[in-house]
């Protein structure tokens, strides 16, 4: 009996060593060991063989992370208050900084998302932040990405979500969307009067030079008259025709 139980004891010593001396890591991670309170270097991923009480493992991630940066109260440099959020992938390139550097690089990142966005958006103007949103995405990226960087992660995307303004401005935006419709018909309108009286000054004066395309057009409108089919028909006739009567007439008078 006590040789079957030193054999329970002793399979159970060895069970224990293996169950926290063996370590498996999956691809994407990687384990930062600490020997004696020192960083020995990262391994993985696969098989990680561990010294049982003296040698510590942190895993670390190493796939591209969507963090949601919550909405913040922005007022603009022309002083309108929104609400901004926005989403930042970053991944981390140095598992060893990662956690050396900073003690949760997760909220880490969280704050300093949120203090950079409130202070890029409110160094622009509102306009600015409806229009060009590229343009501040990568401001906000760049800045990120040099803070980020003495903590081993690399920020590869910050974009704009959502930007909610006040219902007073949403109404004069409507407001202001309306008048320039507006605006712009007038001016289509305007350069469509503009053409035409332009192309009728042009026919004027090529039928000025050529009367005879007069009588074409006469004969052109009386065809198109025809084949409506209407009950009334009205015949053109030029004045040229009328001319020699005309000043028979007067000649005739005077005398």
């Amino acid at each position: 009996m006590l040789n079957l139980y030193g054999i329970v004891i002793i399979a159970a010593l060895v069970i224990l060593f293996l169950w926290s001396a063996l370590k498996v890591l999956n691809e994407y991670e990687r384990g930062v060991i600490f020997r004696l309170g020192r960083v020995i270097k990262a391994k993985g991923p696969g098989l990680i063989i561990l010294i049982p009480i003296i040698d510590k493992m942190a895993k670390v991630s190493l796939r591209l992370v969507a963090m949601d940066v919550d909405p913040q109260d922005v007022i603009t440099h022309d002083n309108v208050s929104v609400k901004v959020n926005a989403v930042i992938y970053f991944r981390v390139i140095d598992p060893i900084k990662a956690i050396i550097e900073v003690e949760n690089y997760h909220y880490a990142m969280s704050q300093l998302a949120q203090t950079t966005l409130r202070s890029v958006c409110g160094q622009a103007e509102l306009d600015e932040l409806l229009s060009a949103r590229d343009k501040i995405n990568t401001q906000l990226q760049e800045i990120l990405d040099t803070h980020t960087d003495p903590w081993g992660i690399k920020v590869a995307t910050v974009e704009l979500k959502h930007i909610d303004l006040p219902s007073e401005m949403q109404r004069a935006m409507a407001k202001q969307a309306e008048a320039e419709r507006e605006r712009r018909a007038k001016v289509i309108n305007a350069e469509g009067e503009y053409q035409a009286a332009s192309k009728l000054s042009e026919a004027a004066q090529i039928i000025d030079e050529y009367p005879v395309a007069l009588q074409l057009r006469y004969l052109q409108t009386m065809r198109e008259m025809s084949a409506e089919q209407n009950t009334t028909t009205i015949f053109p006739f030029p004045m040229d025709v009328f001319k020699p009567l005309l000043k028979f007439l007067d000649g005739k008078d005077r005398g």
